[in-house]
């Protein structure tokens, strides 16, 4: 079982942390694929060109009009069987939490979708996000725009693409905030979500009219935001921090309760696997040693 960390980077072909981000990832590489949506013409670094999904696949990108880059970078990804979860983030995300502990939240909830959906808390009728005014009332939903999704709800949004309501809602503006939770609710799957955010971003102190807070400095109103957050426990992204954050605090941050360990590639297999793998391990051994014990050969030989 594997995680799809599916990046769109498509406005500036660089991610903000990429130093922070190549180290966490090697921290969990055994169960780790990484996807950037982007032209892999423009990057200039090596790691993130390597990642780059296929030209075909690229589609073009507005901040008002990003579903079918997201649908594109989904569906690449999906091909991998392995994958099992696919987080969608973008050039601004961190990592909030340690390796480990990222990697015991997708033992434990990789069968799981985790968003935030809610009732719209803006006129639908005025705004005309998503074209949710032209939806009956019970699809017209929001969602938080990056989040984790399970395999089994990839395939059914991927399966939504399909559906006569999808161009109608991706026609309209900022359908990511709105097309996922519409999709899931359509094959009945909505109510099966975790319904809180896994990746993070403030809202209260907005940078712009549509725009969340920037993360450009360690304030202590930062850090203390940051340290609320983070006892949400499916919190795994933070968004958006700035270039200028400095880089030792998101450390302090990531690995303040665990340690900077780089495991062998044979030490990996064996870190951090579900309950059900140790007990299915502990019951072949056990039939093993009855298998193998003096008195089960002697029997198998002379009787």
């Amino acid at each position: 079982m594997k995680i799809a960390l599916c990046f769109n980077i498509s406005y500036k072909n660089i991610l903000t942390k990429e130093k922070i981000w190549k180290e966490w990832v090697y921290y969990n590489r055994d169960i780790i694929n990484i996807y950037f949506h982007t032209k892999n013409s423009l990057v200039k670094s090596s790691w993130i060109r390597k990642h780059c999904i296929p030209i075909s696949y690229v589609k073009e990108t507005t901040y008002f009009h990003i579903v079918p880059a997201l649908m594109s970078l989904l569906s690449y990804a999906y091909k991998d069987k392995e994958n099992r979860w696919f987080c969608f983030l973008t050039d601004s995300c961190i990592p909030l939490v340690s390796p480990e502990e990222f990697r015991k939240l997708f033992f434990q909830y990789y069968e799981y979708t985790i968003f935030r959906w809610y009732i719209p808390n803006w006129n639908v009728q005025f705004h005309k996000r998503a074209n949710l005014y032209k939806l009956p009332k019970h699809y017209q939903l929001a969602n938080d725009p990056w989040f984790v999704i399970s395999r089994v709800d990839a395939l059914y949004c991927l399966s939504f693409v399909k559906n006569q309501m999808y161009k109608m809602i991706i026609d309209g503006i900022i359908a990511n905030e709105s097309i996922f939770a519409i999709a899931l609710l359509h094959f009945r799957r909505l109510k099966m979500v975790i319904n809180t955010s896994s990746s993070i971003c403030d809202w209260g102190r907005m940078s712009s009219p549509t725009s969340p807070y920037i993360f450009l400095e360690d304030t202590k109103e930062n850090i203390d935001y940051i340290t609320k957050v983070k006892k949400n426990k499916y919190a795994m992204f933070l968004r958006k921090v700035h270039s200028r954050f400095p880089d030792s605090t998101i450390e302090k941050i990531i690995y303040a309760n665990t340690k900077r360990t780089k495991y062998t590639d044979s030490e990996l297999n064996i870190l951090y696997r579900p309950k059900t793998s140790y007990v299915w391990i502990l019951i072949i051994f056990l039939i093993c040693a009855i298998y193998m014990s003096p008195g089960k050969i002697e029997f198998q030989y002379f009787t």
